[in-house]
Order: structure tokens, then C-alpha cells, then sequence
């Protein structure tokens, strides 16, 4: 038995940040399948709409589901984007969801937008200002994966816009298989974490320590840990 990974990008990145854990997966057995939403990645010339990043989600999950159990993972926007999708009872096994515990919508998300807006200002779109943090923050084995396939600088306008229209918190009710939140310490969107797992309390939270946001790069060996945690639950079920 083969368990497929569908794995979810954040905004502004590609299928490209989960590089060290599709590497991880394969020699763990399991088969990794990471996507590109539109608007991002190899889809850069695609305008960013929430139904066909829904539709993109469901349409890898539903072909690697005829082959076998499919654990489903996500990171910031793509954990939120599969947070909803996975309140539709799809035929998953498990889902990850890493640094999305905040309701997208609100003061929170106009903040974010207007931080989006202030670093697009910036000589040469905030990239420069970028490309030192990550330097400084990511190890050596992950520093290039996040920005190998580009950042979408347009397309994260429109989807910041439009997420505001998944409702998670109706979704997070509705989800019926294992589930784990994984958060870095220092993660801003840390906010609404005890919201998420007292509407979802089955779900085991991890909070890996000394970790920003960017948690699946920052510490790989430990994001790959749980993913093998999740891994060994889905095998135990079938």
C-alpha cells in the first residue's frame, strides 16, 4: 500500500518549498505530490481564484485516491485552503495543516494586506528585504526552495482579497479525520490557535520552539517528524 502526500504552498511560493519533505517522503515509501495553485509557480500566468485553487486541491486528491489512502498537507494559505476543503468531507486519510491557525478575515487580514502593500512599495517589490531574512533564518539543506519557482508577487493581492471568503471556522467543525496543527513559536498567525482546537478538539497541536512562520523550512527534520506521525496513523488504519 502506497499513501500519496498532497502538499499545499503558501502564498507568494510554489510547489518548490517542499522539496526536503517530498525527498523525505520518498525514501519513507510514501508518494509525494506537491502543486502549483494558480497564479503560482509554473501557473504564474494564471490569475489566482479561490474556486480553481479549490478545484486544484480536489483534483490531485481525488486522482491519488484511486490508488490508495491520501494524507493531505498545507502551509499558511495553502493549510487554510485545505482546512476548507477538507470541511467537504473529501476522500483524505489525514490532513496537516502548518501556520494557518487564524481566521482570515477582519482586522488581522487588513493588516496583512496593508504589510503587503508597504513591502510592494519598496524598491524592487520588498525582494531585497526578503532575501536577507531568509537568508538568516533558513538553513543551508532549504534556503533556495522557497523562491525556486518564483515568488507571485501579483497573485497574492487577489488571493489575500479572497480569502476572506473561506469560512474555517465552519469548515474546522465539519472535518472528520485526523488532524494536526503545527505552528512555529514565534508564528504570527499563532492568533486564533485556540479557537481552531476547540472547534476541532481531536486535533493535536505542535508548537516546534524557537520557529517563525515559516516552520516546514526552518526545522525540516522536525515538520518531517510529524509527518511521519501522521504517516504511521494513516497505515494503522488500513
Amino acid at each position: 500500500m502506497t499513501i500519496t502526500v498532497v502538499m499545499v504552498h503558501g502564498i507568494r511560493t510554489s510547489a518548490t518549498m517542499w522539496r526536503s519533505q517530498s525527498a523525505y517522503l520518498s525514501s519513507r515509501g510514501a508518494r509525494p505530490v506537491a502543486l502549483d495553485l494558480p497564479g503560482h509557480g509554473s501557473r504564474m500566468a494564471e490569475p489566482f481564484a479561490l474556486d480553481a485553487a479549490l478545484a486544484t486541491i480536489d483534483d490531485a486528491v481525488r486522482a491519488a485516491a484511486t490508488d490508495g489512502p491520501v494524507l493531505l498537507v498545507g502551509h499558511s494559505m495553502g493549510g487554510l485552503l485545505c482546512l476548507e476543503y477538507a470541511g467537504t468531507q473529501p476522500p483524505i486519510a489525514a490532513l496537516v495543516a502548518a501556520s494557518c491557525t487564524a481566521v482570515p478575515r477582519g482586522a488581522g487580514l487588513a493588516a496583512y494586506r496593508a504589510l503587503v502593500r508597504g513591502a510592494d512599495a519598496l524598491p524592487g517589490r520588498g525582494l531585497r528585504m526578503a532575501d536577507y531574512v531568509l537568508d538568516r533564518t533558513l538553513p543551508p539543506i532549504t534556503r533556495d526552495d522557497f523562491g525556486a519557482g518564483g515568488f507571485a508577487l501579483d497573485a497574492q493581492h487577489v488571493a489575500l482579497r479572497e480569502l476572506a471568503a473561506l469560512d474555517v471556522v465552519a469548515a474546522l467543525g465539519r472535518i472528520r479525520v485526523p488532524t494536526w496543527f503545527v505552528n512555529g513559536q514565534y508564528d504570527q498567525l499563532r492568533i486564533n490557535e485556540r479557537l481552531f482546537t476547540r472547534l476541532l478538539p481531536d486535533a493535536e497541536l505542535i508548537v516546534v520552539p524557537r520557529t517563525s512562520h515559516l516552520v516546514t523550512a526552518m526545522r525540516p527534520d522536525v515538520f518531517n517528524s510529524v509527518l511521519n506521525l501522521a504517516l504511521a496513523v494513516v497505515e494503522a488504519q488500513t
